[in-house]
């Protein structure tokens, strides 16, 4: 029998439903907030009330698009964290409401867990080309999930079944490429701007503090703080420096964070003797990084997965995959849970 599940993302500033026929997915919208570009940055109380706008009519789309109906619906997987919890709470209370209507399950998802599982969403088309065919991952594979919030390297040894080996001790690679992104004068999102920049520019053109710090964990505050000072420091020296050197810059940036993260995936590569190796997450979707990792898979002999670029940035399709493996387990959620910022894996 056929499984029809709709799936709800609401971690951020898109709100995303989607339509899957067991792992296939039949339709995955994602409505975008622009309204936080003039802010530069998230601002969670206009995040929660555009989702409250967002989320009826993008559900309604998604069902539309699929061709299915409510009534044939099984189950609902919502995003319970980590995240804003007003936009958390939207979600959540949808897709209770929804479910307690329909009376069918409701199943809550890790949002980290689903960035990694998106490797494992197939599309809906009947004979799946011989590339998507190669694309999911053998159990047991490190996974690199890298976001705006979280840098984690993440150890899989089953769909349901992850331990977070190694993660940022302060802030994430994806909030590194932002905040300097605004340093060099971009707007909100900078970090796709500086992968745009970066490959007109030259990589070695400025080096920047690396942090060091013990085992799998990162850190990218410093890094933050060596090019906050640069920065400053050259312009006391020339006022139109970042304006003369912006594709360097932006180059020499991402070459440091990406030399950050490929140091600590090699290493726990050769600690656990592992060679599926995998990247999730919005910072997935950098050019420089999935370049990174291609050729560390030629250098030491790595099964490199790296997701399509509709399935590295938050959707629900990704919820959607989880909820479906979930779904087979019967592990399912009671009407009383609620969602929570603060949301490991394993927890």
């Amino acid at each position: 029998m056929d499984i029809y599940l709709l799936a709800i993302e609401s971690s951020c500033d898109d709100t995303s439903a989607a339509v899957l026929r067991n792992d296939k997915v039949l339709a995955n919208l994602v409505a975008s907030q622009a309204v936080h570009e003039q802010h530069g940055g998230i601002v969670p109380e206009l995040a929660s009330r555009a989702h409250m706008q967002n989320i009826v009519p993008v559900v309604d789309e998604a069902l539309k698009q699929a061709g299915v109906k409510k009534e044939q619906l099984h189950a609902i997987a919502f995003t319970r964290g980590p995240g804003l919890i007003g936009s958390l709470l939207v979600g959540g209370m949808f897709s209770k409401a929804m479910t307690l209507a329909l009376k069918i399950p409701l199943i809550e998802v890790n949002h980290m867990q689903a960035h990694v599982l998106a490797h494992f969403i197939k599309e809906a088309s009947p004979q799946p080309s011989p590339k998507e065919r190669e694309r999911h991952p053998v159990f047991p594979f490190l996974c690199l999930t890298v976001s705006g919030g979280h840098t984690q390297i993440v150890l899989v040894r089953d769909y349901l079944e992850m331990e977070v080996v190694g993660e940022t001790n302060d802030d994430a690679a994806g909030e590194a490429f932002d905040k300097s992104a605004k340093l060099l004068g971009f707007p909100y999102p900078g970090g796709p701007l500086i992968d745009k920049h970066a490959q007109f520019g030259n990589p070695k053109a400025f080096k920047f503090g690396e942090p060091v710090v013990e085992g799998l964990d990162f850190s990218f505050s410093g890094l933050k703080t060596s090019i906050l000072y640069f920065l400053q420091k050259k312009e006391k020296e020339d006022k139109d420096f970042i304006q003369k050197n912006r594709n360097d810059l932006c180059a020499s940036i991402q070459e440091a964070i990406i030399n950050i993260l490929m140091k600590k995936l090699t290493k726990a590569a050769k600690q656990f003797a592992i060679k599926e190796i995998a990247i999730a997450g919005g910072v997935s979707a950098n050019s420089g990084l999935r370049k990174a990792l291609e050729e560390g898979g030629k250098k030491h002999g790595w099964n490199v997965y790296i997701p399509p670029f509709e399935y590295c940035t938050d959707n629900a399709a990704m919820i959607g995959i989880v909820g479906y493996y979930k779904y087979l387990k019967k592990d399912f959620a009671l009407q009383g849970i609620n969602p929570v910022a603060r949301y490991a894996i394993g927890d």
